[in-house]
């Protein structure tokens, strides 16, 4: 359905208003629940609370990293365990999608920090030259680098027909009030030279169908589909995926669209929503309880 076809998106005070209607949330992290540098106090409130009325909290991060670093992550910002039942990264559906390459010479773009993400795969590091694929986990140098940054290496890429794995598809993301570079950006450009990308998180849906199973087996039955709701910031991942999974998708709007939505009345953010390739259901603010 066009977006001139679907209703407006409705304001939300606050996630109670509508706590009633879901068994589960998928909720980001950048963004939402933090903003790379600090936590958001009322974020983590609303989550916990979630959770003490019985919905089932899995956040659901484009993080190119194992779940278990996002979790060390969390705790480093003062984020308390009892905010989330379980979390899926975009790292964990990457990870899966090495195993199915194993042994091949891969050639890994992205900073150290991701290196957690190969840890213990048969994944043999190469030079470009030598690869038989690419594994992007983000720019060298998210503060400096941007994707043209590398056109000379992703133009080789192309001629040779390799296939890309991106291990986050944001193109873009909030860090302490500034925005910066993501692997999203990266193989947008791939893409645009001819070249052929898979893409491990959100908004596709592997990373939406591991969540579910997580959830509907920590809950032992099934969550129909009207019972999830799925919070974000980014239309372009968080929306476009809640609205193809078939969720309800609630987006924040002090997050990589802020510039645009923040100080904007109603009526303006009306406009803007009605101008997006996807539309939330509700929007705040800030997640709150």
């Amino acid at each position: 359905m066009p977006p001139s076809e679907i209703a407006a998106t409705r304001p939300l005070p606050g996630f109670s208003d509508i706590a009633d209607r879901f068994d589960l949330c998928l909720c980001d992290v950048w963004g939402v629940v933090h903003n790379g540098v600090a936590a958001f106090q009322g974020a983590v409130e609303a989550l916990v609370a979630m959770r003490e009325r019985g919905i089932t909290v899995v956040l659901v991060t484009n993080a190119p990293r194992p779940c278990s670093v996002i979790g060390e992550q969390l705790a480093s910002f003062d984020v308390p365990a009892s905010a989330w039942d379980e979390i899926v990264t975009s790292g964990d559906v990457c990870r899966a999608l090495i195993r199915e390459r194993a042994g091949r010479p891969m050639f890994r773009l992205g900073p150290e920090r991701d290196l957690p993400l190969v840890a213990g795969l048969d994944a043999p590091e190469v030079a470009p030259e030598a690869a038989e694929y690419v594994l992007c986990t983000g720019l060298r140098d998210d503060e400096t680098d941007t994707a043209e940054t590398y056109a000379g290496l992703l133009d080789g890429f192309a001629a040779r027909g390799l296939e890309m794995i991106c291990a986050n598809p944001d193109l873009v993301v909030e860090r302490g009030g500034r925005i910066v570079p993501c692997a999203g950006s990266v193989a947008l450009a791939y893409e645009e030279r001819g070249g052929k990308v898979v893409y491990a998180g959100k908004p596709h849906r592997p990373i939406y169908e591991a969540a579910l199973a997580i959830a509907e087996e920590k809950r032992g039955a099934p969550i129909a589909r009207d019972r999830i709701c799925a919070i974000g910031d980014a239309i372009r991942t968080d929306i476009a995926g809640a609205d193809a999974f078939g969720a309800t998708g609630i987006m924040v709007l002090a997050g990589i669209h802020a510039q645009d939505l923040m100080e904007a009345s109603w009526d303006q953010r009306h406009g803007w929503f009605r101008r997006q390739s996807h539309r939330p259901v509700y929007a705040l603010p800030h997640l709150v309880w």
